[in-house]
């Protein structure tokens, strides 16, 4: 089969595209495994899929990319904003014919075309960045660690795969889960299946509210090109962005603990220092910040609770002077766990963010360790490629949501918001409770667990009760400080236990 027919049926659909804006490149595979022919009526496909895009400057923007032994790119996000000058440069495209290096495709993908500086959106915007990624072979090279590397970045891919390509390997490619994004295809009967799945994804509906896609709980608010999640006045949006929880958020104590090594120079410390500024700004009432610095020695540029506002913090980070020498991460972890959490308040969420460009030279791990044992979520932003393989060992769990990493210090703004994001969904306050038994006459009570976030890096769930009287007051391990009341009259506990035993008496 095709792959212009695989990607027509998977895409194609009549009419214009309206959706939101997105940074969509097509990663296509040119090797001598893809027949003459099929590669011309690929072009053609693509010329197509051209007339119903809504391809403008400020809608959806298209890259494309080929390879084979080689990488090939064909025009960047930025490149062509009109679709007759695209269309153009799809005719003039040449058939590769030689090997299949889709690891180097996705390193030159990730690098060059979804930079900024080729036209793909800031982070800031929250634009969705999708690649294409169509391939009927089985890869030379790995593919493994550029996938991990584009995903981090905030790609999210999906493979299609022709014929008898490895599944393996196109699930190393794509986004998780496989279901919604790995496709092979080997017999046309198949496409017709795959056709709504990416028309959903690349031609949204302009309305994405009443598309009824986006899984909000309470209510749904059309903003420009997307959508967000609003919960009903006395509940919180849970970390999910999508459900609603009765729970009030609380307050963050919260460190950053920056480098300030020779490597880092000084334009990098000052990007640094701009990050730690944008990023308080959004903090919760109450929430208290402190700073450490370090380099060949540990230096504590302020405490939690030594500025009270938004504006003081903002002037204490912008007079932060760069050390500038060595890079000794432990010793800032140590001085951290001894120190800077000494007075922190008992109701506050403990979140330490700490910077690192990889040149470490001391061992991190049991400092890290140690931070993380005592209840303190750690998140670590890497810059440069050095820095990557440290993040595992010093964030907490899960990695995907704590370790962030940048190829250099500009692109530091494109994970700015994903981090804040994430600090200020943890200051969500937590139910606190674990019932060990609950009893209702002779009938075992039903639960159902719904997985709702972290707490100090232990797992919490939501435990509901199908019937309100079932519950036995007098039978439980540790007193119930909230209680959130669900639907049909039910009632649920957040519990900071990963399983709870339930018995009937």
């Amino acid at each position: 089969m095709s792959v212009l027919h695989i990607l027509k049926g998977l895409l194609e659909q009549p009419g214009s595209c309206e959706g939101r804006p997105l940074d969509l490149v097509f990663v296509v595979d040119s090797s001598r495994s893809v027949r003459p022919e099929d590669y011309e009526r690929v072009k053609t496909f693509i010329k197509d899929l051209l007339l119903f895009l809504n391809v403008a400057h400020n809608e959806t923007r298209v890259g494309l990319v080929q390879f084979g032994s080689v990488v090939q790119n064909e025009f960047f996000l930025n490149s062509y904003f009109e679709k007759q000058l695209m269309l153009r440069a799809v005719e003039r495209m040449e058939h590769l014919a030689s090997g299949t290096m889709t690891g180097l495709a996705l390193q030159f993908t990730r690098e060059e075309t979804f930079s900024v500086a080729r036209g793909a959106r800031p982070g800031h915007m929250q634009l969705p960045r999708v690649a294409v990624v169509v391939t009927d072979g089985r890869p030379q090279d790995s593919v493994e660690g550029e996938a991990d590397r584009a995903r981090r970045a905030g790609i999210e891919i999906f493979a299609v795969g022709v014929g008898r390509v490895d599944l393996v390997t196109l699930q190393a490619i794509s986004s998780e889960p496989y279901a919604e994004h790995v496709h092979l295809v080997d017999t046309f009967s198949q496409i017709e299946t795959l056709v709504s799945v990416f028309h959903s994804k690349l031609c949204a509906a302009s309305d994405p509210c009443a598309s009824g896609i986006h899984e909000c709980e309470h209510e749904c608010v059309n903003t420009d090109h997307s959508f967000m999640c609003r919960c009903r006045k006395g509940f919180t949006l849970a970390p999910d962005g999508k459900a609603c929880l009765d729970c009030k958020r609380g307050s963050v104590d919260l460190m950053f603990v920056i480098s300030g090594s020779r490597h880092v120079g000084i334009t990098g410390f000052e990007l640094l220092k701009r990050f730690v500024s944008r990023t308080v700004s959004a903090l919760p009432a109450g929430s208290r910040v402190g700073l450490l610095q370090y380099s060949s020695k540990v230096r504590s540029e302020f405490t939690l609770g030594q500025y009270s506002s938004a504006s003081e913090l903002q002037r204490a980070v912008a007079a932060v002077r760069y050390m500038g020498r060595g890079s000794v991460i432990s010793a800032a972890l140590q001085y951290l766990i001894q120190n800077s959490f000494r007075n922190s308040s008992r109701t506050a969420q403990r979140i330490t963010v700490v910077f690192t460009d990889g040149h470490s030279q001391d061992n991190v791990l049991t400092w890290a360790s140690k931070v993380k044992a005592d209840g303190i979520a750690l998140y670590a932003v890497g810059v440069g490629e050095t820095a990557e393989e440290e993040l595992k060992f010093i964030v907490s769990e899960p990695q995907q949501k704590h370790a962030y990493y940048a190829e250099d210090f500009s692109q530091m703004e494109q994970i700015a918001d994903r981090l804040k994001t994430q600090i200020i969904n943890r200051s969500l306050r937590v139910c606190s409770c674990v019932y060990t038994a609950v009893k209702h006459e002779q009938t075992r009570v039903q639960l159902q667990e719904r997985r709702i976030g972290y707490q100090n890096s232990v797992s919490l769930q939501v435990l509901c009760c199908t019937h309100q009287n079932a519950l036995d007051k007098s039978i439980f391990s540790i007193h119930c400080k909230w209680i959130l009341h669900c639907t049909n009259n039910t009632v649920c506990f957040l519990c900071l236990r990963s399983a709870v035993s339930v018995t009937s008496v």
